[in-house]
């Protein structure tokens, strides 16, 4: 029988991949962004974020404090890092977000599955890395390769879970390869790049959309997917070590503190209730990939969560940036 025996969160936003004197270069993009997603989980132009901040984050804008907050997150990951090497997994499931990567106009499922051998990260072209800022071009090997990559898959594990969240009547999409163009996420990637997931370990994809509304799941269906998820492990039949990760967030672009800190608390505290009542309003942009955390949390229930850190990465005068979470389930 299969057993998890370590579960990981993570976020991954390139914020703590460059170098901090590039945070205020990369809220340049906030600037422009039409989503944001503020306190009231409703979306609010940046000046008119920045003139009710009133100042609010000006301690908060200075490199030593960048500085300070980065090498928090950096001690957080290398935490990460040594668990999931520690834990000897047979395979990683990893629960994370497609944004129109493996998915697109042709279909945007709920939940997907990857269930092929093998699935494939294709590397920016030199004109959309042009196109980046400097400290997302530095930041870019943390999620996609500088050149194609192969992730081993373990297609019969991924293929047992698929079965058995049918069977719980969990309709998912079974995606066995990718298309021409098409590249796994950068969800995924970061697990194997930034948190230095041996090659030879293979990946089970859990594919959600959490971004193209209007189909997205709300966070008491993830967390009973997560539940499910759980008891397909136990069901299979050979001895697996595995991990379970949740890969993004915590909120942005916003940094929605408060939210991350009940979010995290109800995870911690197995509250079911309190995840189903979140408003699914605060689910959107960014902070949607607080879903990825929800489902692992719900699969990870059995084993005791910690905090390992949470660091919220302002970045402008009007409160964007990344709520930065870090946590392990042993």
């Amino acid at each position: 029988m299969a057993k998890i025996v370590l579960g990981i969160g993570t976020s991954h936003t390139p914020q703590m991949t460059m170098d901090p004197s590039l945070w205020e270069d990369h809220a340049g993009r906030d600037v422009l962004n039409a989503g944001l997603v503020a306190y009231d989980g409703e979306i609010h132009p940046f000046a008119e974020l920045a003139d009710r901040a009133a100042g609010r984050f000006g301690s908060e804008l200075a490199l030593d404090v960048y500085w300070a907050k980065h090498q928090r997150a950096q001690a957080a990951l290398s935490t990460l890092c040594a668990a999931l090497a520690s834990a000897r997994p047979d395979v990683v499931i990893v629960v994370g977000d497609d944004q129109n990567e493996l998915f697109g106009a042709h279909g945007v499922p709920a939940i997907g599955l990857y269930t092929g051998e093998t699935v494939d990260d294709l590397p920016r072209s030199p004109e959309s890395l042009a196109r980046l800022s400097e400290g997302m071009r530095q930041a870019a090997w943390a999620s996609h390769s500088a050149t194609r990559y192969t992730h081993v898959v373990d297609a019969e594990m991924a293929t047992h879970l698929l079965g058995c969240l049918t069977e719980e009547n969990f309709d998912l999409t079974q995606v066995r390869a990718q298309g021409p163009g098409q590249s796994i996420g950068h969800a995924f990637n970061f697990v194997r790049y930034r948190l230095g997931l041996d090659p030879k370990i293979p990946i089970v994809p859990v594919l959600l959309n959490t971004y193209i509304p209007p189909n997205v799941l709300g966070p008491g269906r993830c967390y009973r997917l997560g539940q499910a998820i759980a008891r397909a492990v136990a069901s299979y039949r050979e001895d697996q070590r595995v991990v379970i990760v949740g890969s993004g967030g915590l909120s942005h672009f916003v940094v929605l503190e408060e939210f991350d800190r009940g979010v995290l608390s109800a995870l911690r505290s197995r509250d079911d209730a309190t995840i189903a009542a979140l408003p699914r309003r605060y689910f959107r942009s960014g902070t949607s990939e607080v879903l990825n955390w929800i489902v692992a949390g719900g699969a990870l229930e059995s084993l005791a969560m910690e905090v390992v850190d949470y660091v919220p990465g302002f970045r402008s005068p009007a409160g964007t940036g990344t709520g930065m979470g870090f946590a392990l389930w042993r």
